[in-house]
């Protein structure tokens, strides 16, 4: 029976293709790394790992396939074992990113805590498409997530509110006018590059926005890319350009100086959390998701009030 640690070690290595580095990544000395392969080799009755130059041999290459399969199954299985005992002790990590977190989690995560104080809440920072890869692997017990469509494969979304965009900056609605319009206003300042600010290509979020772009009927622009929605706040307000953004991400900006500029039906999104396919999930995580949706109705309530004033 071949030793599920030692598999571990192996799938590390064959990752990171560095003795060193694999040690480092699971916290082992290279010795031991050394150790863990040479034992996983007198156990199999074959050489998996070939030195200088590093390289998996045939059999390894076919042992990484079964393990890792094996290794995402245990973590799976021992996450629902934690669900269905509903442990009262342990971790509960959530995937999402810094703004969906802000808005959407600091007042449940106090409710968590205080009905919950033997479970840590740990927080990954990720845009939605690593956060559905850490859940489908099990690294992540919950993700929130931006998202179009029921996910393929072996994760289910489950939407929690239909978004809405905007547009931030000002002379967004002058570049929307049509060249007799603009003509007709007097003084105005028509002319030089237009710039969007928008999310760089490794986010799913810009996908979704580059989909719904033509709809905007924009003249041509340049396009500045960044990291996070902050920053595209951030850049919008000191004037390099209009940013695209879900109108929730302002909601935690209440002292803004440039125009905002509601996009009907810009975007058919939603924001909502993916869980694996057939997930256990526990009591806690069931109340903790209870509370992100009573979070969600006093934020539309809020805004609702807002726009009546």
């Amino acid at each position: 029976m071949l030793d599920i640690n030692l598999l571990n070690t192996f799938v590390a290595l064959a990752q990171h293709k560095h003795f060193g580095k694999a040690a480092n990544a699971l916290h082992m000395t290279q010795p031991n790394v050394s150790l863990h392969l040479k034992q996983l080799e007198q156990l199999t009755r074959i050489k998996l790992i070939e030195r200088s130059p590093f390289q998996l041999t045939l059999a390894g290459e076919r042992l990484l396939e079964t393990s890792k399969r094996t290794l995402l199954e245990l973590q799976t299985c021992q996450a629902d074992l934690n669900a269905i005992n509903d442990l009262k002790i342990g971790t509960l990590t959530i995937a999402v990113s810094d703004i969906i977190s802000r808005l959407l989690l600091i007042r449940p995560f106090q409710k968590f805590k205080a009905e919950y104080p033997g479970i840590d809440l740990t927080l990954l920072n990720t845009t939605s498409s690593q956060a559905s890869g850490l859940v489908k692997s099990a690294q992540a017990d919950l993700g929130f997530v931006i998202a179009k469509e029921q996910p393929k494969g072996s994760l289910y979304f489950t939407k929690l509110q239909q978004l809405s965009w905007c547009a931030l900056g000002d002379g967004f609605v002058m570049q929307r006018l049509d060249s007799d319009k603009k003509n007709e206003i007097k003084g105005a300042e028509i002319d030089g590059e237009f710039t969007l600010i928008l999310l760089g290509h490794d986010t799913r979020t810009r996908d979704f926005i580059d989909e719904g772009l033509p709809s905007l009927n924009l003249p041509n622009y340049r396009v500045m890319e960044v990291g996070s929605v902050d920053a595209q706040i951030d850049w919008a307000e000191a004037g390099f350009g209009v940013a695209i953004i879900p109108e929730f991400a302002i909601s935690t900006k209440p002292n803004l100086n440039t125009k905002v500029t509601p996009l009907m039906d810009f975007c058919n999104t939603s924001l909502g959390y993916i869980v694996r396919q057939n997930q256990v999930l526990s009591k806690a995580t069931k109340q903790l998701l209870g509370w992100v949706d009573d979070e969600i109705t006093l934020l539309q309530k809020r805004d609702k009030k807002n726009g009546e004033m």
